[in-house]
């Protein structure tokens, strides 16, 4: 098949899936730390940089449709591969579910109904994920295509606030807080876990390595410039409300970005954000719909998953393992507007931070091994990528020992679940090939 992601639809994909639904909520978030808030983005922007660099470096080593799965396998082996992609796979869909969600949340404040009768907001939701499922399922040509026009959608309105709450507003009466007064060390490491979510995806590129043309080239590139380009959009959009509304309203806001452009436009503002919205967290759904059926496929190209997940239609998309995704959403999604299912939803929700997570502390480690073969064998010899791949192992971990020891110890299970599934197939393997 013919590839069909170049530099920018890739850039489109790091910087579509990372910008959500998020950073409409930040702001609030961060406000009782003031202008210190700023230390987080850059604190958790720097570390992201330090993942995208060292993604870069596995990629242009190993240029494979899988990403993080497939430089685990090629260090470790098949079972940690394995592991690694059932946890990323799991992750994806489950956060396909929120955002469909969040999607039609933000979509009431043109349709009330859509909020008030659940029965409208699970159809609401589900129409939004089986919409976006048949554009991927169209080819991943027309998915590119999706994902490079919401992304420049959705930063048109983030720049605008950002830049008229900078000029209109008075950054410099923003104060610099610390709220428990806590030491500066611990102080970074809370700003880092509320913001670093808000980096999660920029590993999306990598999967459909594929489609990507001239992957070793594009794929760093790519990661690198959306990274930037998404470090500076959260920190231009969070200083911009901040410099509108004062840290006493903005602590008690639940849309800060509808009170900002509200003072900015006027009444038409909360529609606008709304609108700027929508379009975010549909770019956002349809590069984790993209990465969801390919991170599938990858495995079952392995024979480490059933093999009708590694097929593909005419279009070159793996249809079948985005349907299953899809499926799968919509039965989480089904699930959360069911009455007693509710804390189901949200306990793999809250997992699937963690299991984005371990795809790159599996891809550091990598990284490091890979690096101190060549090493060894005195060839190709990159300290600065070794020491790269340290840094970003130590911020990886970090990250996920902030999740807490109940999540850490739920998602150990969630992986360990995945484990008669590799055995099963590892035995009709062996059984195949005797006969």
């Amino acid at each position: 098949m013919q590839r069909s992601l170049g530099f920018w639809r890739s850039w489109a994909l790091v910087v579509g899936t990372m910008i959500g639904n998020g950073i409409f909520l930040l702001p609030s978030v961060l406000a009782p730390y003031g202008s210190l808030s700023l230390l987080g983005w850059i604190f958790a922007g720097g570390g992201t940089l330090f993942i995208a660099l060292m993604l870069g470096s596995l990629a242009q080593r190993i240029p494979k449709l899988g990403g993080p799965y497939a430089y685990t396998r090629t260090a470790f082996g098949d079972l940690p591969g394995f592991l690694v992609a059932w946890g990323y796979w799991i992750s994806i869909w489950s956060g396909v579910a929120a955002g469909a969600v969040a999607f039609t949340g933000y979509f009431s404040v043109f349709l009330p109904q859509v909020s008030t009768q659940p029965i409208i907001s699970a159809c609401s939701a589900l129409t939004i994920i089986w919409l976006l499922t048949g554009i991927n399922v169209a080819g991943v040509k027309s998915a590119g295509m999706f994902q490079l026009l919401t992304t420049l959608l959705k930063l048109l309105p983030l720049f605008l606030i950002a830049g008229c709450g900078l000029l209109l507003g008075d950054i410099t009466n923003v104060p610099a807080t610390n709220p428990k007064d806590e030491p500066f060390p611990l102080l970074i490491a809370g700003l880092v876990m509320l913001t670093m979510w808000a980096f999660v995806g920029v590993e999306g590129v990598t999967i459909p390595a594929d489609d990507v043309i001239e992957p070793e080239k594009t794929i760093p590139r790519a990661l690198i410039a959306g990274t930037l380009t998404v470090t500076i959009v959260y920190m231009m959009a969070t200083y911009g409300v901040m410099a509108l509304i004062s840290t006493e309203d903005l602590t008690g806001s639940t849309s800060p970005f509808a009170d900002a452009a509200s003072l900015i436009f006027g009444p038409w503002g909360a529609g606008l954000v709304a609108a700027g919205a929508i379009i975010s967290i549909a770019g956002s759904l349809n590069g984790q719909i993209l990465v969801g059926g390919m991170i599938s496929r990858a495995i079952a190209v392995d024979k480490l998953f059933p093999a009708r997940f590694a097929k593909l239609n005419t279009s070159g998309a793996p249809a079948f393992a985005l349907i299953v995704s899809g499926l799968l959403s919509s039965a989480l999604i089904i699930m959360n507007y069911s009455k007693g299912l509710m804390a189901t939803f949200e306990l793999l929700i809250l997992l699937s931070t963690l299991t984005t997570l371990l795809p790159y502390t599996a891809s550091a480690l990598a990284e490091i091994v890979l690096q101190r073969r060549d090493l060894l064998s005195e060839r190709n010899k990159n300290l600065k990528s070794f020491f790269i791949a340290i840094i970003a192992l130590a911020f990886s971990l970090f990250a996920i020992v902030g999740s807490g020891l109940e999540v850490v110890a739920y998602g150990l299970l969630l992986l360990l679940s995945g484990l008669p599934i590799y055995y099963w197939l590892c035995t009709k393997n062996l059984s195949d090939s005797q006969s």
